[in-house]
């Protein structure tokens, strides 16, 4: 036998046992986000950070505005046309949980330790116990407030623990002529009254917005502008900017809004400004939180490729990314810290009052019609600050229109 045809057996024997390299198929996914202009290149550099990883795949960002993005959606959804990574605002999963796929599998296939976020916007990005989506962000509603007014009024600034008698009494002391010492809106006579103690679902998680506890506590809040003129009544359908715009011209001293909000509250205002948790009632203080964060539609046809992408955009650098941008206090609860060294360091006692009322956060209850009581609450909540109804009549006609 030939030497070349000995050694040609020889390498074709031993190439059996050469393992065979295959390229990696390219995958490109599309991610449903909301924004405007000022966030598409950080969304961008977040995107980027999956390819880094994984250079065969790449992540396509699909901005929308914030009404926008929730009109479209169940329209994409229905259509077959939504996006392979999901945007999901916790207060909207119970509507829309069924576009996304459940991730327990996920996580198991890899040990995957949901620890690192957290615990309350975990519990509200699942849905009847299975997980649904990962946070990029979180927070509790609080009250902002001006220091500069309180210093001037001679009032001491809030305690940790403060109740609603110390909250009203401070809100009238710093209403003079025109001026309020607080500009409410349609989200307090939620967050507020179950900071106080009350419940607005039964015990099987179905509305029952007509209980004593809960007319009681937003009485409460409709008082300080019915009967103490302390807040001015915002118009029917008004959102956030009134009451943040009031507060930055100085035209009302406090006002109620989340850490999202907090940058963009510092940058608009021209004096010294703090925060403070929403007043407790006769009990222990007590704070619902929300947040969003990015899931994987159900109708995907990557979702491997999905789930690696969803842990980078989750993970400890796209964290870092956005808190030190401001744009986000993380769901992550080791990356929050350069948050607070961006959007709050100029807003004394900020980590404090975080801290304090994430150890004493409560379940924040839903079901799939939670958005339709919120418009009501927006839609009528105002005919008892003017006077045109008792609190009591209002709550009864929201209750009325609301499917239990």
């Amino acid at each position: 036998m030939k030497l070349s045809t000995v050694l040609a057996a020889a390498f074709f024997a031993s190439s059996a046992f050469i393992p065979t390299v295959q390229a990696q198929d390219q995958v490109n996914l599309t991610w449903q986000m909301w924004g405007d202009e000022n966030d598409t290149a950080l969304w961008q550099s977040l995107a980027d950070l999956v390819t880094e990883e994984y250079p065969n795949i790449t992540v396509t960002p699909q901005i929308s505005g914030w009404t926008d993005y929730w009109t479209r959606l169940p329209v994409l959804a229905a259509s077959g046309q939504i996006a392979d990574l999901v945007a999901m605002q916790s207060m909207r999963m119970p509507s829309f949980y069924a576009i996304l796929e459940p991730l327990d599998a996920h996580f198991a296939s890899d040990d995957f330790d949901t620890s690192v976020f957290e615990p309350s916007i975990i519990a509200g990005l699942a849905h009847d116990g299975t997980q649904y989506a990962l946070p990029y962000d979180v927070g509790p509603w609080l009250v902002f407030y001006n220091r500069d007014k309180f210093a001037e009024a001679g009032l001491e600034e809030p305690a940790l623990d403060w109740t609603f008698d110390e909250f009203k009494a401070a809100a009238v002391a710093l209403t003079e002529g025109d001026n309020y010492g607080f500009a409410g809106q349609a989200f307090d006579f939620i967050a507020g009254p179950v900071a106080l103690g009350a419940e607005y679902f039964n015990d099987s998680n179905e509305f029952a917005v007509t209980n004593e506890g809960y007319v009681d506590a937003v009485g409460k809040f409709v008082d300080l502008t019915a009967v103490d003129n302390a807040s001015p009544v915002f118009a029917s359908g008004a959102g956030a900017v009134t009451a943040s715009g009031r507060f930055a011209s100085g035209n009302a001293a406090m006002y109620i809004d989340g850490p999202w909000s907090l940058i963009s509250t510092q940058g608009a205002v021209d004096f010294q400004m703090g925060v403070a948790p929403l007043p407790r009632g006769d009990g222990d203080s007590r704070f619902i939180t929300a947040g969003s964060g990015w899931g994987i539609s159900a109708a995907s046809q990557h979702k491997e490729e999905a789930y690696k992408a969803l842990q980078i955009l989750t993970g400890p650098k796209a964290a870092e990314i956005l808190a030190s941008a401001g744009r986000a206090l993380p769901g992550r609860l080791a990356e929050q810290t350069y948050w607070y060294d961006v959007a709050a360091k100029d807003v004394s006692g900020t980590r404090e009052v975080l801290a304090y009322m994430f150890d004493h956060s409560t379940p924040f209850r839903l079901n799939e019609y939670w958005n339709e009581f919120e418009n009501l609450i927006t839609q009528y909540m105002p005919l008892a600050l003017n006077g045109d109804a008792t609190t009591e009549a209002v709550l009864a006609d929201i209750q009325s229109q609301l499917p239990f």
